[in-house]
This record gives structure tokens, sequence and C-alpha cells, in this order.
């Protein structure tokens, strides 16, 4: 014997698939965003490290040639003005 199937059964297998299509296909954009977020956070985190080793590297060289600095003073470590 032949199953046969309602039009209305095969509608609501139709939505169901599509429902599921659907759903998958939202998790898929939601991960590929996530993932796209992470990846620009770290490349942002990255180069804000490298901006302040270039900073940090430039104060470095500026002090042991002797020129001032930014936020720093001429004198000294240790000696009294």
């Amino acid at each position: 014997m032949r199953d046969h199937l309602s039009k209305a059964e095969i509608g609501k297998d139709a939505v169901q698939a599509s429902v599921e299509a659907a759903a998958h296909t939202v998790g898929q954009v939601a991960s590929i965003i996530t993932t796209a977020v992470q990846d620009v956070a770290t490349a942002l985190g990255g180069f804000a490290t490298e901006v302040y080793e270039i900073r940090d590297a430039s104060r470095r060289a500026a002090e042991e040639h002797g020129e001032p600095t930014e936020g720093t003073t001429d004198t000294a470590p240790g000696s009294a003005e």
C-alpha cells in the first residue's frame, strides 16, 4: 500500500524545511560575523601594540641622545632640583 501525503502535509514539510534552512543560514552568517569581529579586534589590538612599541622605542632613543621627551624633565634620575 502506498502512503499518500495530503497537500497540507506536503505544505507543512516544505515550510519546515524552509525554516530549518533559514535557521542554518542565519547560524552560518552569525558565525562568519563573529569570526570577522574577532579578526578585526585582533588586528586593531596588534596595531595598537605596535604603535605603543614604536612610541616607547622613540622615547628611549631620544633619551639616549639627551633630548627631553614629552612629559619628562631634563634632570637626571635621582637628582634634586
